[in-house]
């Protein structure tokens, strides 16, 4: 199974997949070639509950050719606990900023062709 499925199954059970560098620890999301802080190419998986905090968000009103039918929906930056990692997502029926104050806790929930599913907790 390549990165890519792996990272998919484990979104579509709530986590996320990291690679955290053999060398200094660092934790990447598993996109990586290299340590973004050693250079280093040595990488073991890591897996993290896809739980965390909206750190910022753009609500979509006015959606790209096949997304329509979703609008209004926010992408997401989530801030994953216990990481310094943030991971990107997106999170429907959200329409105005008081839909979804900055702070808020949320979760990964899945993944489809949208992406990263993420919703309130």
């Amino acid at each position: 199974m390549s990165v890519k499925e792996q990272f998919i199954e484990n979104a579509k059970d709530g986590k996320v997949l990291t690679h955290k560098c053999t060398s200094c620890g660092f934790l990447h999301l598993s996109t990586v070639y290299y340590c973004e802080k050693c250079g280093s190419k040595g990488f073991e998986d890591a897996i993290f509950n896809g739980v965390g905090s909206i750190a910022t968000y753009t609500i979509i009103t006015v959606a790209p050719a096949g997304f329509d039918k979703y609008t209004p929906y926010a992408f997401v930056i989530m801030q994953l606990d216990d990481t310094d990692l943030r991971i990107s997502g997106f999170m429907g029926g959200i329409a105005t900023p008081a839909d979804l104050p900055v702070g808020t806790r949320a979760k990964i929930t899945g993944f489809d062709e949208r992406g990263i599913i993420i919703e309130k907790q």
